[in-house]
């Protein structure tokens, strides 16, 4: 049987960052569809939030980043997974919403040098940016899923990660995901 912990939550919000603790202290493996996206932006020779406005439009793009995740859940392998909607696509999953004060998001990704074909040349351009990917994604899955992305009765835990280190959210979720297995071994 599968572990599976999903991510989701603000641009900029650590979502990578505790991925990563998460698959080091867990021994997990890591799936991530934000670099799935960019990868898929560049492909198209375009940036993340046009990549957005086009899948607006285009449901396969959609279906390009999230038609694996069904396939996760049975393939026997323990996984984290920092996604939109993986959440939605892996029930069974133990689901962590992250949130950040927008200003803090802006200013983490500005300084963050990987994020490649996301160039913003102030922090204001960065924050109206990362405000209109958000605002295009809850569109989007509305649309095209039915379900609310920001709506927090859809998750497990609900934490802000605008003030705590990345170690110490991934050891709030490590200790609640324990007590989510517990209770569903419980329940079995």
């Amino acid at each position: 049987m599968s572990c599976i912990i999903t991510i989701t939550g603000a641009l900029g919000s650590g979502k990578s960052t505790i991925a990563g603790i998460l698959c080091e202290k867990l021994g997990f493996e890591r799936y991530s569809t934000g670099q799935a996206q960019r990868k898929i932006a560049e492909k198209y020779g375009i940036t993340t939030l046009e990549l957005n406005k086009r899948a607006e439009q285009d449901k396969s793009i959609d279906d390009e980043i999230d038609g694996v995740f069904k396939s996760l859940e049975e393939t026997g392998k323990s996984y984290v997974i920092d996604s939109r909607m993986a959440w939605h696509f892996i029930p069974s999953s133990f689901k962590v919403k992250l949130e950040i004060d927008p200003l803090v998001a802006a200013e983490r990704v500005t300084k963050d040098s990987s994020r490649t074909n996301e160039d913003h040349a102030t922090l204001e351009e960065t924050l109206a940016n990362l405000k209109n990917r958000r605002a295009s994604e809850v569109e989007r899955f509305k649309k095209y899923y039915k379900v609310d992305i920001e709506d927090r009765k859809n998750f497990d835990l609900v934490l802000d990660t605008s003030s705590q280190t990345p170690e110490e959210l991934a050891q709030i979720i490590m200790d609640a995901f324990e007590r989510f297995c517990r209770k569903n071994a419980e329940n079995t």
